[in-house]
């Protein structure tokens, strides 16, 4: 399409966005689990035949950039038929760690696929040694069910007994049937505005504006690295230790800067470890992919465009491209936030009034399960718990935030009450935890869970040892804390057993000071 015009682009962009929007919403309605419905831990996604993604919802960033080479792993070990969904949550085939299930589904009409619609949501528990999946595995095995692309659903039938093994190998499958229920329905609702566009627009004129925005994504990449001074600029940071080892994970980039291609190089970076800190290439490339798309601006289309002119470097079995059998659970949720860290802080030398100091760096990860003795039935309690936003240039960072990697909400206390066995002791800002300067870090929170049955308990979370960096003479964030029982201090990554009447405390790191402050 040679000739098109910029303000039919604009609305194809907004009519495209609005189906994976729509997809988030249905999900979000339908779906079971606090974590969903509550939470919001879910991504949405349209892509083009060719499984190029053409449009995103506002939902996880570490879902939404790995999602494409979900989507590519599933077109490449099935040929995907009409009433066809292809499930998947194997790390090393496109996902990012086993609670994450990603379905695809074509869109056709006639006898041609146009489309491929995808979404992915992190189920409260996918299997594995401890409740919630998110426990200190040493290697995939023990993390839960790894599901290589199969088909869930065939010719508009769901296989039912793909389903009982997937809910065989599950701690509260009820939910987890409701959950996986709600993705297909969400998968459903995409299909159907997509033809309605083809209905109204035309087949012909809808892909080429896909293309189009594909195209348009790339130009704005290209403007925005052209932007950026020419150079190389490095940095390093760490994550405090694998939960088996107590060492440092040290992770560390080069970015190469020429006209209107970026070069990002992970080389000297630890190589892969025990613990379940490992990320695999397409967390990293998803981190890669949202540092830059920060840069571009709110209005890019969220397409496959965006990374045409970026190159990521990830040496395999390093700890950012983990070979199997690693343990990956924390990968995901821990070390893409500090690579996204360590991106904005070498950045920050050729972009110094553009970049804020470090976020909390984690998403402080809890699991809490076992036995609801007040209805018999197994319970999975999952939650990412927000913290202090780094200071920006020009202004505070946010308190009390998830930021980054994650997009998602807490669980109000009432839903969290109202499903488990559990009551909120507490729920507050942690005052003076954000680093001073020019402009000063948001502040972290703190979450006082109370168990009212006995139950394991799992937290994988990091920055407990060093706060989260302040820049251009901005003080560091203060480190989180975990205690038991507000008297026993409990490591970063670990499992533990809880009695009846047990208060797990969590208290988040603060986020980086922006700047000298003047006296």
């Amino acid at each position: 399409m040679k000739n098109f015009d910029p303000t039919t682009l604009e609305i194809y962009r907004a009519l495209f966005t609005s189906v994976a929007e729509e997809m988030g919403v249905a999900l979000r309605r339908t779906a079971f689990s606090p974590n969903i419905k509550e939470r919001r831990d879910y991504s949405c996604a349209v892509f083009d035949a060719d499984g190029r993604v053409i449009a995103q919802g506002d939902h996880m960033p570490v879902h939404l950039g790995s999602m494409p080479m979900a989507v590519a792993a599933a077109l490449e070990e099935i040929e995907i038929a009409p009433g066809d969904v292809v499930a998947l949550n194997d790390p090393f085939a496109g996902g990012t760690h086993l609670p994450d299930v990603t379905l695809v589904m074509p869109v056709v009409s006639g006898k041609r696929t146009l489309f491929y619609v995808a979404n992915r949501a992190h189920h409260a528990d996918i299997g594995g040694a401890t409740p919630g999946s998110m426990g200190l595995a040493t290697d995939i095995y023990g993390e839960g069910i790894r599901i290589p692309p199969i088909r869930l659903v065939r010719n508009g039938v769901l296989d039912t007994d793909t389903m009982r093994l997937l809910l065989a190998n599950v701690r509260g499958n009820v939910e987890r049937r409701g959950d996986f229920d709600a993705q297909i329905g969400s998968l459903k609702t995409g299909a159907s505005r997509l033809l309605e566009i083809i209905e109204r627009r035309g087949e012909r004129e809808a892909m080429e504006y896909a293309s189009q925005l594909i195209d348009y994504s790339a130009r704005l990449m290209r403007y925005t690295i052209a932007s950026i001074p020419d150079g190389s600029y490095e940095a390093e940071d760490a994550l405090d230790d694998d939960g088996v080892e107590d060492r440092v994970v040290p992770i560390k980039v080069r970015i190469t800067i020429k006209g209107e291609r970026a070069v990002v190089d992970f080389d000297g970076s630890a190589p892969q470890v025990t613990g379940a800190i490992n990320a695999v290439e397409a967390i990293t490339v998803s981190a890669v992919s949202y540092v830059f798309r920060c840069l571009v601006g709110d209005e890019v289309p969220a397409s496959a465009g965006l990374m045409e002119p970026i190159e990521v470097i990830a040496p395999r079995g390093t700890v950012v491209n983990a070979n199997p059998p690693a343990a990956v659970a924390g990968g995901n949720v821990e070390t893409s936030q500090r690579i996204v860290d360590v991106l904005f802080k070498a950045l920050a030398q050729a972009l110094p009034d553009r970049i804020p100091a470090a976020s909390q760096g984690t998403m402080n990860n809890l699991t809490i399960g076992g036995i609801d003795t007040r209805t018999g039935q197994e319970f999975s309690y999952y939650e990412t718990i927000a913290g202090g936003m780094g200071a920006r240039p020009n202004a505070d960072g946010m308190s009390g935030v998830h930021t980054h990697m994650t997009n998602s909400l807490n669980t109000p206390a009432e839903a969290l009450e109202y499903a488990y066995p559990l009551r909120v002791r507490e729920y507050c800002l942690r005052k003076g935890s954000g680093g001073a300067g020019k402009q000063r870090g948001g502040d972290g929170v703190v979450r006082e869970i109370e168990t009212l049955v006995p139950s394991r308990m799992s937290l994988l979370c990091d920055r407990r040892k060093r706060g989260p960096y302040g820049l251009f003479g901005g003080d560091d964030g203060a480190p989180g804390v975990n205690t038991l029982n507000k008297k026993l201090k409990l490591s970063s990554k670990g499992s533990h057993d809880l009695k009846a009447g047990d208060r797990i405390r969590i208290e988040t790191p603060g986020g980086g000071g922006w700047g000298k402050i003047r006296k």
